[in-house]
């Protein structure tokens, strides 16, 4: 049962979601500002700013900033919801995030508070798994 709960938990989730939010491809991130949406792609650059008053922890997708189409940002309050350092988890990895676009400055970001909205698609420290053709469409 312990092999299955993961398994039916992801389902759950993504059922739940996919009735919530649109797939989107990360070229048109920043013509759906304001909609909840999934985006699948590669973490090209992770940066914590431990130093700086906000203390983010910043993903990239679609290259490296400032060139970058997609910022994933978890604020201080919520990296304790984390059970490893999102930079070091996620970095090179293929995710699919779920959330609401905003825009910051013109680029479009996603804020997430917790690792259910990162899924790593090809394996993770901590974090699900998830290896099914229904959400490697971005390879595609």
């Amino acid at each position: 049962m312990k092999k299955i709960l993961p398994f039916i938990t992801a389902g759950l989730f993504f059922t739940v979601c996919g009735l919530a939010q649109t797939k989107v491809s990360l070229d048109d991130a920043a013509k759906n500002i304001g909609k909840t949406v999934t985006i699948c792609d590669k973490v090209s650059g992770t940066r914590f700013l431990e130093h700086s008053k906000t203390q983010p922890t910043l993903l990239n997708m679609g290259g490296v900033a400032p060139n970058n189409k997609l910022t994933i940002v978890i604020n201080p309050e919520d990296r304790k919801n984390f059970t490893a350092k999102p930079e070091d988890t996620y970095a090179g990895k293929h995710v699919c995030v779920t959330g609401k676009l905003l825009d910051y400055k013109g680029k479009p970001e996603i804020i997430v508070t917790r690792p259910e909205e990162i899924l790593t698609l090809d394996g993770g420290s901590g974090d699900p798994e998830i290896r099914t053709k229904d959400f490697l469409w971005f390879e595609q």
